[in-house]
């Protein structure tokens, strides 16, 4: 599936935030969005997500535009994981991953869905947890759960906002594994906001670097994150180190 956005412009009242963004994506592939504070980032992600609706440009999927899409078939195609805001579920992890699959039926639940949402689980490594209470997880089991309540959609689009903001390093790393290794067991796209340039330039295929609301740069981590780029876009002079083909980038002042 390929995901086209074509010169999309939005604006809160008095405020101008998106100002042309124009990108594609394939399936199979991670796309990270950067760029400091203020500029778009998660904005764009709702646009995608059809949560704002855009002033003007278009959203194509496999060429079809995606206005003319209704609200249940938008849920079959993305799933949307928020940045996390200390949201709390009263209820089990099997049932909040169970409300993902709220698009496929009307009335009532059938056993494909609890078979789905099993399988799930299992692949998220959450099958122990399953009627432990959501509000009783850590952190990162947390946003494990919500990441498998947008999976159980069964979407071809996955969007990520922040997903890793609220944990520490070595929860930042597991959540970006399993994205990671997702995007292949489940062919489908990632697009995912995100503030550590390190792990973009680790985990994406593609990497959308947003400034003023326009596309500054995009493509590939050593296209993109670049002293450059960085100094122009942040106001922060770096040095950008490359081992083993994985680029890591470490501050050194403002400027």
């Amino acid at each position: 599936m390929k995901i086209h956005v074509e010169n999309l412009y939005f604006s809160y009242p008095g405020k101008d935030v998106l100002k042309g963004i124009s990108f594609s994506l394939d399936e199979k592939q991670i796309q990270c969005i950067v760029g400091p504070n203020g500029t778009g980032k998660s904005t764009l992600v709702k646009c995608i997500d059809r949560l704002l609706i855009p002033q003007s440009g278009n959203i194509f999927f496999n060429g079809k535009e995606y206005a003319t899409l209704n609200r249940q078939e938008i849920a079959k195609l993305i799933g949307y994981v928020p940045q996390s805001s200390g949201q709390l579920f009263s209820t089990t992890v099997f049932d909040t991953v169970l409300m993902g699959r709220k698009p496929h039926y009307f009335w009532r639940c059938s056993d494909e869905d609890i078979d789905i949402v099993a399988e799930i689980l299992q692949l998220m490594g959450l099958d122990d947890l399953a009627m432990v209470e959501f509000n009783r997880l850590s952190g990162g089991q947390q946003q494990r759960v919500l990441i498998a309540r947008a999976l159980a959609q069964k979407p071809r689009l996955l969007l990520l906002d922040e997903p890793t903001s609220s944990l520490d390093i070595s929860h930042q790393l597991e959540i970006m594994e399993i994205i990671y290794s997702l995007v292949c067991s489940q062919n489908i796209a990632v697009i995912m906001v995100v503030h550590d340039l390190n792990l973009a330039a680790r985990y994406a295929d593609t990497i959308l670097m947003l400034y003023a609301g326009k596309v500054y740069a995009n493509g590939s981590a050593q296209e993109t994150i670049t002293a450059s780029n960085i100094k122009n876009v942040y106001g922060v002079e770096a040095n950008i180190h490359s081992q083993d083909k994985i680029l890591s980038v470490t501050p050194v002042r403002r400027v």
